[in-house]
């Protein structure tokens, strides 16, 4: 992924980001026929420096990484299309998207109680309001257990890119957030109303670094 200076996001930006609900990914290893990519939801520990995740036992990402364990984990959002009519001379246009790749070293979890105490952290991010609902020895969960595999991902590197135009001078940007939002109205997509917000935020960041360079 190409990130220009303009574009890149800071690791304050990109874990809040994430932290608003985008838990579901696509993941990528190099399996021996070419890439085996796929998307699934997983659990961020940005402290501890990891992703949770689990698969069904058949899915062949799991002898990707068993080949090589170096993947990665992409996450998109906030994307949307972008006219040339909308951006200035020399009137090309462009995409717009936030995304943040996590470049991993993954662990196949394959003991009960490992792969139990994995899942039971995601049951607890995603369905929080049924504490009930745990993998335990002996009740349905447990179970089921044979028919998946959890993967621990080490994070070694983040890079995040938000590409909201942030090299165009802010009037322009103004502009095509106002763009932005007579096109959702018109549409409902609800993606250019996430353009928006996060073209508006990143013009917000770019004011308040200049107000500072210039005390």
């Amino acid at each position: 992924m190409l990130i220009r200076g303009w574009d890149r996001g800071a690791e304050e930006e990109w874990r809040r980001w994430l932290a608003a609900g985008r838990d579901f990914g696509t993941l990528a290893a190099n399996g021996p026929d070419g890439p085996v990519l796929v998307p699934t939801h997983f659990l961020l520990d940005a402290d501890a420096g990891e992703v949770l995740l689990h698969l069904a036992a058949a899915n062949p990402l799991l002898a990707a990484v068993r080949a090589d364990p170096h993947v990665t984990l992409a996450v998109t959002d906030d994307y949307a299309f972008a006219p040339g009519r909308w951006r200035g001379a020399p009137y090309t246009p462009t995409s717009y998207y936030a995304s943040v790749q996590f470049s991993c070293t993954a662990e196949p979890v394959e003991e009960p109680a490992a792969k139990a105490a994995l899942l039971n952290r995601q049951l607890a991010h995603f369905q929080p309001e049924r504490p009930a609902d745990r993998v335990e020895p002996g009740n349905a969960y447990w179970a089921q257990l044979t028919g998946v595999r959890g993967l621990r991902l080490t994070v070694r590197a983040v890079r995040a890119k938000f590409k909201y135009d942030d090299k165009k001078p802010v009037e322009l940007q103004g502009a095509i957030a106002g763009r932005l939002a007579e096109r959702h109205a018109a549409t409902g997509n609800p993606q250019d109303a996430g353009a928006r917000e996060q073209l508006l935020r990143r013009m917000a960041l770019r004011a308040g670094a200049a107000e500072r360079s210039s005390d």
